[in-house]
């Protein structure tokens, strides 16, 4: 099932132009791979991995298994101008950070191409909270760097929590732990 996530062939990746279906460019090798492929070595490196998108994302793919393949791939934040409502909240119940862009910023206003490295500033020591603003910081390969406002796309008390655990089942798993106790 990870190997099937985005793995349909019409599937454009802007990290890999020209091409069509689970194809991405690894960095920093520049190496064309399928994504899986990718993301096994990103797994393997410890590296985080960041999904950008634009409108609707994840429209067609409610079903819990597109938030766990995204998960399982590696994913710890999905960074987009609009979510679809049932996958957003299959990201937060699979512990991957929604966030969405402010404004007119996007992919393509901010000139992002994949060889940029990300970090996500406000998320850290627990104080979370829903719609709360959090930045991301793009460092460029020339070593510059932009500062770009989101919105963390947890919505409600309860998802501040499944998201503190990592995801549902965590949460789920250490009440009924819990519980027992």
């Amino acid at each position: 099932m990870v190997r099937g996530t985005f793995a349909n062939v019409r599937l454009r990746n802007q990290v890999a132009p020209g091409t069509e279906g689970p194809v991405t460019r690894h960095q920093p090798s520049g190496e064309q791979m399928t994504i899986f492929e990718a993301s096994e070595r990103y797994l393997a490196s410890g590296t985080p991995l960041v999904i950008f998108g634009g409108d609707d994302y994840g429209m067609g793919s409610s079903r819990d298994w597109a938030a766990k393949g995204v998960q399982l791939l590696g994913v710890k934040a999905v960074i987009v101008k609009s979510f679809e409502r049932i996958h957003r909240a299959n990201l937060v119940g699979m512990g991957v950070l929604p966030l969405q862009f402010k404004a007119a910023d996007s992919v393509q206003s901010l000139k992002i191409d994949g060889s940029e490295l990300f970090a996500i500033e406000g998320i850290n020591g627990g104080n979370v909270r829903p719609l709360q603003d959090v930045t991301l910081v793009i460092t460029r390969t020339d070593g510059s760097i932009q500062r770009v406002p989101l919105t963390l796309r947890v919505d409600t008390v309860i998802e501040v929590d499944y998201l503190k655990h990592g995801g549902i089942l965590p949460y789920v798993l250490r009440q009924i732990v819990a519980e027992a106790a």
